[in-house]
């Protein structure tokens, strides 16, 4: 009856919590989806690698080398991994020896004192105890099985965290680099400018063209050169962060500036489906359900006997003699039961708060599927709407250079005033900062995209064969749909 009762667990039967139904395919990426296997295990890769910049790929490394939050994500993993070793030791039986010599003296007026007692005496023991808790209904089981769960959602926090970091590094080295253009831009229009404030002051020195102008052309330089300083500003605050990010102090650390444009890698099509599988946020959620369903049965537990078995073997004397004689041995083995008869509520209410914390998990991991298709369809959408704009962008400053070439060589034959030049100039300014600016989202959008899928979507980054058949097979993992 023993061994048929310490299988029993009174913990609910497990079910993944359901989820609303699910689109055949993202609406804005035209990609396709299907069940997921629960696969946030699988190797992430150097998904980085996408944008082929050695510079990146060396700071993504030193970020996982020396990140102080993702050293602290891995204190708290390894924090739950001491926790649930500690619960599991409840299942073994616990051994300990004790030796205990003592003098002592009892009151002379200690009650029911005998007349021949000595005031003074020794009592010198030394022996081994032991316990088992019989575990019955499954409360320490229960216990092991939800510190082991949340041993795994520590673990899938600990992926995001470096998800998440890694991918922060990213943007904001897509930021960075982004600004590098930006300068070299205003560069290029500082020595436009600087060429047409000389010629304006040449016209202007010769009688041909008034104060006015050279006024309008010497504030379309200063104009520039503030965008340049302010671009300036903008770079080394995110220059900043990334220092922060690597782990390096902000002083003595520096990037060099590059020209290199990085371009946007192609998301290809049918992938988002197999990877959003992987990530690490959606095992993490649907973990701590599981480690909730088994708080409902330590909560049950607690309304039955608790069944332990104690033991004790030794010797004892009062220091005459030697001490490990046969006749100062003793011994002590039997059961101890113990049920709690009235608590004042105090079980019923753990029971309730149990199951509340079940339900508060399985609504948490609904949400964190629901955002999952959110984000990548968010991304998506970015993506294929800034790549329109894009191309709207480039044919607009296509026409903004046409139009200044106009401007400047009607004003050098005299036709039309400065105002036209300055105006097809800041036309054309701003187009090709635009279009950088939306270049430089175009990248952050596909490292958020990334993000949202996991990490990565090349074959080697997914672990994976991103062609093959994924079925729901391990209901104790993550079911992402």
């Amino acid at each position: 009856m023993t061994l048929v009762l310490g299988g029993c667990s009174l913990a609910p039967t497990y079910h993944t919590p359901t989820l609303p139904p699910m689109p055949a395919s993202f609406k804005e990426g035209d990609t396709a989806w299907k069940v997921a296997a629960p696969l946030d295990q699988a190797s992430r890769g150097n998904w980085w690698s996408v944008y082929s910049d050695s510079t990146l790929s060396q700071l993504e490394t030193k970020l996982d080398a020396d990140n102080p939050s993702l050293a602290a994500a891995l204190a708290r993993y390894d924090e739950a991994r001491a926790y649930e070793s500690q619960l599991s030791s409840g299942l073994f039986p616990q051994l300990g020896a004790v030796a205990d010599p003592t003098r002592a003296r009892q009151s002379n007026n200690r009650p029911l004192r005998g007349s021949n007692e000595p005031n003074e005496y020794n009592a010198d023991t030394v022996g081994v105890q032991a316990s088992y808790d019989i575990d019955l209904w499954g409360r320490i089981r229960n216990e092991v099985g939800q510190g082991h769960a949340l041993s795994q959602a520590s673990q899938a926090d600990l992926a995001s965290a470096k998800l998440s970091l890694e991918a922060r590094l990213a943007e904001d080295y897509v930021r960075l680099r982004g600004y590098d253009i930006q300068v070299q831009i205003l560069q290029g229009a500082l020595k436009a400018y600087q060429y047409a404030l000389q010629l304006t002051e040449n016209r202007h020195n010769g009688g041909v063209a008034s104060g006015l102008d050279v006024s309008r052309a010497q504030t379309q330089l200063d104009d520039a050169q503030a965008q340049v300083t302010d671009v300036t500003a903008q770079r080394a605050l995110t220059e900043h962060a990334i220092a922060s990010l690597v782990g390096v102090p902000a002083s003595s650390f520096a990037i060099a500036p590059e020209q290199d444009l990085l371009q946007v890698p192609v998301t290809p099509v049918g992938v988002p489906s197999t990877l959003l599988e992987r990530r690490p946020d959606i095992a993490a959620a649907e973990r701590r359900v599981y480690a909730a369903n088994a708080g409902i049965g330590v909560a049950r537990a607690a309304f039955f006997p608790d069944l332990s078995l104690s033991g004790a073997f030794g010797f004892q004397s009062t220091g005459m003699g030697s001490l490990l004689s046969i006749g100062n041995r003793f011994w002590a083995l039997g059961p101890l039961a113990t049920l709690d008869i009235f608590d004042g509520g105090l079980r019923r209410a753990k029971l309730r708060e149990a199951h509340a914390e079940f339900a508060e998990a399985s609504a948490d991991y609904r949400q964190v599927v629901l955002d999952a298709f959110r984000q990548v369809e968010d991304d998506l959408a970015l993506l294929q709407q800034l790549g329109i704009e894009a191309k709207q962008e480039d044919q607009a400053f296509a026409a903004a250079q046409q139009t200044l070439a106009i401007a400047t060589n009607r004003y050098r034959e005299g036709i039309v005033n400065y105002l036209d030049v300055v105006t097809a100039q800041t036309a054309a300014l701003s187009s090709q900062r635009n279009a950088e600016t939306i270049r430089t989202r175009r990248l952050q959008a596909s490292v958020d995209l990334i993000r949202a899928l996991g990490g990565g979507w090349t074959r080697d980054a997914a672990g994976i064969d991103i062609t093959a058949t994924a079925k729901v097979n391990e209901p104790q993992k993550a079911d992402a749909r």
